[in-house]
Parts: structure tokens; C-alpha cells; sequence
């Protein structure tokens, strides 16, 4: 079994889910390791990783592939122009943000 820490110092065992992010010419990402879609439109995507919440932000942004069991997104668009690992407090206001956004 594998050893790891989670932002606290806390360890854990057992199997840790690798992330992965690999970007072909700007334009298509592909992204392992993937808890959760929190939210997305065509000029950002904020998901939840096993590494912390991850914001992509571009342009004609789409989601081109999504595997759950596997924690497997594919996202293309015209142009991507960020790629932003939040901490706790600013995922928190970015999924509360989404969240008033599409009620």
C-alpha cells in the first residue's frame, strides 16, 4: 500500500489515483485523476482533482471526453489560457460563485 498526505499532514493508505495533466498545442487537455465536474462553460472549468481543485480557463471551451469511473476529462476549445490549482478558501468561492450562477 502507498503512503500518502493530504494539505493537513494527515497520512493515509492505500491506493492514491494519479493526476495527470497533459496539454496538446493549447487546444485539448487531457486530465486523470479527476473526483468531480463542479462546473464549466465555454470559458472555464473548475474540477475537483485528487491534487485539489483546478480551474482552466480559455476560449470556446468544450468538454471533448468524460470517463467518472476512471476520473478521466478531456476538454478542447480554440485557445486555453490558464491552468489554476485553487486552495481550499478560493475553490470554495469559486464552486459558491458557479453555484449562485446556474440556480
Amino acid at each position: 500500500m502507498n503512503q500518502y498526505y493530504d494539505n493537513n499532514s494527515t497520512v493515509h493508505k492505500g491506493t492514491v489515483q494519479e493526476h495527470d495533466v497533459i496539454m496538446r498545442g493549447r487546444k485539448l487537455l487531457e486530465i486523470t485523476g479527476v473526483k468531480q465536474v463542479e462546473s464549466f462553460d465555454n470559458e472555464e472549468f473548475l474540477l475537483d482533482t485528487v491534487m485539489g481543485a483546478l480551474a482552466i480557463r480559455g476560449q470556446n471551451l468544450q468538454m471533448k471526453n468524460l470517463d467518472v469511473d476512471k476520473g478521466i476529462v478531456s476538454i478542447k476549445g480554440s485557445r486555453i489560457f490558464d491552468l489554476i490549482y485553487l486552495d481550499e478558501q478560493h475553490a470554495e468561492k469559486a464552486k459558491g460563485l458557479f453555484s449562485k450562477l446556474f440556480k
